[in-house]
């Protein structure tokens, strides 16, 4: 099989990653934080470790600020309703995956709270300043994507962070789609939450991601339960990270996690980049000198995340899916890619499109095929 989905789920993994999760499960596999032996010890030590790590790749100057959650999903639930009340008003934009748009959603549905989306081009750019003039004397949080699962549109975070400073609005960001490729610092860009997912770009297991909290920013917590300290408090702690994590971690996935960052500091984030973005640029430019063949997103020559999203004339996006995969053994995500919102402001929420994102471990070779294959498929 050739793999072309890496934007749902990086694949493979570096070997590295399942003999850290071997590790953990043989040696060490207690309960962290939950006892004083040396197996609790051990495992609390390791997901210490990876917090320090993912604080480091966000620039984030203390570790217990970083929340681990079973994916971004959580962790943007986490943020948006713990911080949101009746009378707030949020700012999003319509290129935002569900996970964002759902509990935004639900917080105007159920609690009255305000909520405007910014529309981005038919290329799913957008501009910094159409966000400023969204915002009111009531505006709390802004939500956006760093980068779009449909078109790679690689949104001005910097400059969403610096109009959010100066009136005083959180700024919450979705990484998912560049967390481990792109260079991201919480304080240069202004971020007040940052949700994250671990089986992306971090190359780490399903089952993992989580929040950066600001220091000023405090939520009600998501859930309520046991945190191994302060169990003699009715109430959840106010020490960071026990507030935000009860129950039991993923010890396992969070040891794969930490193998997963080790391994792409060892690779360099530069060089992760300047592979996906050559090997991105190879496909795009190839797609458009296919008749027939529709490309979506940011003009060639633009930066863009490693997703190419296209079409076939008189294919259904499902369609091409289904060929690519029984007859070529390619891998590919096609439909709506849980984004409707930003399939209207490009214009396919009716036929949806092809999606081919690129990972770590694409080849030059892969992209050639999957080319070849759509050639034939469009003649």
């Amino acid at each position: 099989m050739i793999y072309f989905d890496n934007a749902a789920s990086s694949w493979p993994k570096p070997a590295e990653v399942a003999a850290k999760m071997e590790e953990c499960l043989r040696e060490y596999g207690a309960n962290p934080g939950r006892g004083s032996h040396a197996l609790s010890m051990k495992a609390s030590r390791v997901i210490f470790e990876a917090r320090r790590k993912v604080a480091g790749l966000f620039g984030v100057k203390n570790p217990d600020n970083i929340i681990f959650t079973q994916n971004a999903t959580e962790a943007l639930n986490m943020g948006i309703l713990g911080l949101l009340e009746p009378g707030d008003h949020a700012i999003t934009t319509m290129l935002e995956h569900n996970s964002v748009r759902r509990p935004l959603e639900y917080v105007r549905r159920e609690r009255g709270v305000e909520l405007t989306y910014v529309q981005g081009d038919a290329r799913g750019r957008l501009l910094a300043e159409s966000v400023r003039e969204a915002i009111r004397e009531n505006t709390k949080l802004i939500v956006v994507t760093h980068g779009s699962n449909l078109t790679g549109t690689l949104l001005p975070v910097e400059e969403i962070g610096k109009i959010a400073k100066e009136h005083g609005i959180v700024l919450m960001v979705d990484v998912c789609q560049t967390a481990g490729v792109y260079p991201i610092d919480v304080e240069a860009m202004n971020i007040g939450m940052l949700a994250f997912t671990g089986h992306k770009s971090l190359y780490g297991p399903q089952g993992t991601g989580g929040l950066y909290l600001h220091p000023e920013v405090e939520l009600e917590p998501l859930m309520h339960g046991g945190t191994g300290g302060y169990s003699e408090l009715l109430e959840m702690p106010k020490t960071r990270p026990d507030r935000y994590e009860a129950g039991t971690r993923n010890t396992v996935g969070i040891a794969g996690l930490l193998a997963g960052i080790t391994y792409l500091e060892s690779k360099g984030l530069d060089k992760v980049r300047e592979h996906e973005e050559t090997l991105a640029y190879q496909l795009h430019q190839g797609l458009e000198s296919i008749a027939g063949v529709t490309v979506y997103g940011p003009p060639l020559g633009e930066p863009r995340v490693p997703i190419v999203s296209f079409t076939i004339a008189g294919y259904e996006s499902h369609e091409v899916g289904f060929i690519l995969d029984r007859n070529y053994g390619i891998c590919v995500r096609s439909g709506l890619h849980c984004a409707p919102v930003a399939h209207e402001t490009i214009g396919t929420l009716e036929q949806g499109v092809v999606r081919a994102s690129i990972g770590l471990f694409t080849t030059s070779e892969d992209v050639q095929a999957l080319l070849d294959a759509v050639a034939e498929i469009a003649g």
